[in-house]
């Protein structure tokens, strides 16, 4: 990426438009049908705290800001490149949470960490390479300095709504 090139610019350049992005506080949309009249959220999509933002664990989301498929473990009913394409749909989705809380992915100076979540089968291992999936959407956006992240790829007995991944991240911004 040309050091004068925002992510912003980045996206478009890359032909890459961000899903709608959940609204928590929304009694419409895909949050609340996907869980319910009844279900209340206590977190934050994206919580910022001084110059640091996290963002809590987001799916794979289609254009609309929908959980979307394909479901299940990964090894079983999930091909590796599919868990991948997963991972990078999870990735816009926070990419779009963040355009929703900051105005702008723009002020984003430092991706920090990504904790990335597998629901893999019984015999499934290969974590890091589905959550490159992730990592590379953010290395193609912000850059190689900016981009730069710690990582962590690890495998869980299930996730909500038999998703075959889930991603959390933390970010720096600009002043």
């Amino acid at each position: 990426m040309h050091n004068d090139m925002t992510p912003s610019h980045r996206l478009k350049e890359l032909g890459i438009q961000l899903p709608t992005a959940w609204a928590p506080d929304s009694r419409s949309g895909p949050l609340p049908r996907l869980l319910g009249a009844n279900v209340e959220v206590y977190a934050e999509f994206v919580r910022v705290v001084g110059r640091r933002a996290t963002i809590s664990g987001h799916l794979p989301v289609d254009d609309d800001g929908a959980v979307c498929g394909p479901f299940g473990r990964v090894g079983v009913d999930v091909t590796v490149e599919q868990a991948r394409s997963s991972a990078r749909r999870a990735m816009l989705g926070i990419l779009a949470s963040l355009a929703r809380e900051l105005g702008t992915i723009d002020r984003v100076s430092a991706w920090v960490r990504l904790f990335g979540l597998v629901n893999g089968g019984p015999d499934f291992r290969d974590y890091p390479t589905v959550i490159n999936g992730a990592s590379r959407l953010v290395y193609d956006v912000f850059g190689g300095e900016a981009g730069k992240h710690s990582r962590i790829a690890i495998g869980v007995g299930g996730l909500p709504f038999d998703a075959p991944v889930e991603i959390e991240a933390e970010v720096e911004l600009n002043e």
